[in-house]
């Protein structure tokens, strides 16, 4: 068991060491903005949810919120840099809940339910982390330019892993109270859990690879 333990911080320890390897040069990106003769404020390609919010006709245009000019996408870059710093730690700390949070469910499908009510409490901040983190990745403002590159790449592969854990995670908490109601709804509630664990670990491990 120590051996288990020591190698999971291992593998979060390198995690987060790798976290520099893929962080943006925003300052890099709006420099390169200002010195063009007429600079493009927006990305051709956005989330829809970035679109919504900050596209040209996004909500927060239309109030006055965040009027797009230079000035504003400068600050808006930064808010970015955040954004997706705090993403990337976030998902840290939930991929080390979900790791103790299969542990405990293990016990419980083996017969051990003195850990029922620390696996449920846990399964609510586990599931807290992951849609706060999900929301400041899908709300972020968009970049200055798209970066898609033709072919699979890490970014593909980490957007494509979590076309698979969100709708899991979804699932896992819809089953999470009603496992207990029939054997097949534990079931669906398992194997959702163990998919988004999956997933969520791929996707986790694709975006610090660089192909």
């Amino acid at each position: 068991m120590l051996q288990i333990k020591s190698k999971i911080l291992l593998g979060l320890l390198s995690l987060i060491l790798s976290f520099s390897c893929f962080a943006q040069d925003f300052t890099k990106e709006f420099e390169n903005l200002i010195n063009t003769e007429k600079p493009s404020l927006l990305p051709e390609k956005m989330l829809v949810t970035q679109r919504v919010l900050w596209g040209e006709k996004g909500l927060f245009r239309k109030t006055g919120i965040a009027k797009l000019s230079i000035e504003n996408r400068e600050k808006e870059l930064i808010v970015r840099e955040k954004m997706l710093k705090a993403h990337q730690i976030i998902g840290y700390i939930t991929f080390a809940g979900m790791i103790y949070q299969g542990i405990l469910g293990g016990k419980m499908y083996n017969g051990d339910y003195s850990v029922y009510n620390t696996h449920k409490t846990l399964g609510k901040i586990v599931s807290v982390s992951y849609f706060t983190g999900a929301g400041l990745s899908l709300f972020t403002p968009p970049p200055l330019v798209s970066r898609e590159r033709e072919g699979l790449n890490n970014i593909k592969l980490h957007k494509i892993f979590a076309n698979i854990h969100v709708p899991a995670m979804i699932i896992t908490n819809i089953y999470a109270d009603k496992q207990h109601d029939a054997d097949k709804y534990r079931e669906i509630h398992k194997v959702s859990a163990y998919t988004a664990f999956a997933s969520y670990s791929f996707a986790m491990i694709s975006i610090i690879l660089d192909f």
